[in-house]
């Protein structure tokens, strides 16, 4: 639970935080209280329910909501998820739940075959059940690190001509071989986002979707003809649209619709866009709510090194060098993103003052819609009897008067 910067909690027996405006699934409540037992929630009661056994945590008012997942996170403070280094874990998980987030996907960038297995098992140290390293903070109290839900593997498939920020020396194509040494780690990959219209991406599609891995759309100059033939094997998921997607173009007199489109299109796929205000203009963001609604449609970070570093700061996406520019992580020439500066709790309150979001969908965007994409929404994501006690009290992060 996190308060202003400082966790709190009830390690055993029964409490409950008071005083506070709760933000469940479908609404947001006032005057009741979130009672838990250990670490787990138990439910929503009346204060006058309460027995004198239940310890009493006044929150003062703040908004208390699920514990925010993001599904799309490289790093933050100097650090990416593609160093396979216990300073890093610590540093972006630790800046992560500083800031409401309580669980993510260690998200990782192109890199060698080599260097993204050395990833993969880095983080498999960092997956429950399996015992946590020592976190940011300590175990005697302070804020204690994001849970890493496995690893979000961004790229190497990707079709140059969308590559972005992702590092061209090392981009490949699926049906070379190296996808068979990276699905041997398939208890900790659960999103693999590629190309679908790559050669061998067919058949990444259906490995992934046999083995449990969520297999996404991403950095793509598909055609809706490449993006259908996917989702009949199991392709599930559009990652930042607008951001590395092919949208519609003309052949002859003949539109073609793109991986945006088709993204926009099917309630089949889920999708996600970066919410920094940056990469999306308040009416691309109105435009993917309206098609996609907060059931089908996640906001991420695709925080990168840059998160929490001051303007001009410097940092590196896989082999590419960036910078921190105009509140957003851009490539030294301008030509494109690196990825976003802003952390997620930000990202819900731009999608409610910017785009005009109702809150409790912002926030269910943020929680329960990415916890159900990758699989683990009967334990994250919403504030319901019998899930992880994951509560993330926010002071003035999220827009008070919003409903």
């Amino acid at each position: 639970m996190l308060a202003s910067g400082e966790q709190t909690g009830h390690p055993c027996g029964r409490w409950a935080l008071v005083n506070g405006r709760l933000i469940l699934p479908r609404e947001v409540v006032v005057g009741k209280a979130l009672v838990g037992e250990g670490d787990k929630i138990v439910g929503v009661a009346d204060l006058d329910a309460l027995g004198d056994e239940v310890e009493r945590i006044d929150v003062g008012g703040r908004t208390v909501a699920p514990g925010l997942v993001d599904m799309h996170t490289h790093g933050a403070l100097g650090h990416t998820f593609n160093e396979p280094t216990a300073e890093a874990f610590e540093a972006i998980t630790a800046a992560n739940a500083a800031h409401g987030v309580t669980a993510l996907l260690a998200t990782v960038a192109t890199a060698p075959i080599p260097a993204l297995v050395q990833c993969l098992e880095a983080a498999r140290a960092w997956m429950p059940p399996l015992p946590s390293p020592p976190r940011a903070g300590g175990t005697g109290g302070g804020i204690g690190g994001a849970q890493v839900l496995g690893v979000h593997l961004e790229g190497p498939y990707f079709n140059p001509a969308q590559k972005g920020a992702q590092d061209p020396a090392h981009l490949r194509v699926p049906d070379d071989g190296s996808p068979a040494v990276l699905l041997e780690h398939a208890g900790v990959l659960r999103v693999m986002t590629f190309a679908p219209e790559l050669p061998g991406a067919l058949e990444l599609t259906a490995a992934c979707a046999a083995r449990g891995i969520v297999p996404a759309a991403g950095h793509s100059a598909a055609q809706d003809t490449h993006v259908l033939a996917a989702m009949r094997l199991g392709l599930r998921h559009a990652v930042h649209l607008w951001s590395g997607q092919s949208s519609t173009v003309r052949e002859g007199p003949w539109r073609k619709p793109g991986l945006l489109e088709a993204a926009l299109a099917y309630d089949e796929l889920t999708a996600e866009i970066i919410a920094d205000n940056r990469h999306l203009p308040p009416t691309l963001m109105r435009l993917a709510y309206k098609c996609k609604g907060a059931d089908r449609l996640c906001i991420v970070s695709d925080a990168t090194a840059g998160a929490g570093m001051p303007e001009g700061t410097r940092f590196r996406l896989g082999g590419v060098e960036c910078q921190v520019q105009d509140g957003v992580g851009m490539l030294l020439d301008r030509s494109a993103f690196a990825g976003s500066t802003t952390l997620l709790n930000r990202m819900v309150a731009i999608l409610v003052e910017a785009a005009g979001v109702l809150l409790v969908e912002a926030v269910r965007m943020a929680t329960l819609t990415p916890a159900r994409i990758v699989g683990l929404d009967r334990s994250k994501g919403s504030l319901e009897p019998g899930k992880d006690a994951d509560v993330a009290i926010f002071e003035d992060d999220l827009p008070c008067g919003a409903r």
